[in-house]
């Protein structure tokens, strides 16, 4: 027995989401009571899960909480309740617009966003509805293009014949 009091137990490592090994964050998710886990999310969504969880557990059923929850994710969100639109909305509801991207920048897949809207059910105040709408951020650049095309002209001289 003497020689389990000599194993060491980096606790301080263990408990902080920033420093916890990549294979012990489900565990560390689920004594922070994170709601769901997906062992398909990027590393540095896994991080963020759960480093928010606490303060989204402590604000569940608000408005905040729910962005929280979409930020925890990488995304940002727009968020009007029905007091704030014009005219006002039904009482109880509000519209999410929703802008996630993965890490380099391309929109996530369906799946991704199934399990966001997922949790800001989890999340969001019980007797709330909302409608969704997914926005996507889009660059282009714009690059002027010349082009020359010679031309000829010849002045055309008509002469009559001789009668």
């Amino acid at each position: 027995m003497a020689r389990l009091a000599d194993v060491p137990v980096p606790l301080r490592s263990l408990w902080n989401p920033d420093t916890c090994p990549v294979d012990l964050l489900p565990y560390l998710a689920w004594a922070l009571s994170l709601d769901s886990w997906s062992s398909a999310w990027p590393e540095t969504i896994k991080r963020a899960r759960v480093r928010q969880a606490l303060a989204i557990q402590r604000r569940k059923g608000t408005a905040s909480s729910v962005r929280d929850v979409v930020a925890s994710f990488g995304g940002s969100v727009a968020l009007r309740e029905w007091w704030q639109m014009a005219p006002p909305g039904d009482p109880h509801t509000f519209n999410l617009l929703l802008n996630i991207t993965d890490d380099a920048g391309a929109p996530v897949d369906a799946a991704f966003v199934d399990a966001v809207i997922a949790e800001v059910y989890r999340t969001k105040p019980v007797r709330s509805h909302f409608t969704f709408s997914q926005a996507l951020n889009a660059t282009a650049g714009f690059v002027p293009v010349g082009a020359a095309r010679p031309a000829v002209f010849t002045r055309l001289t008509m002469t009559a014949p001789a009668a």
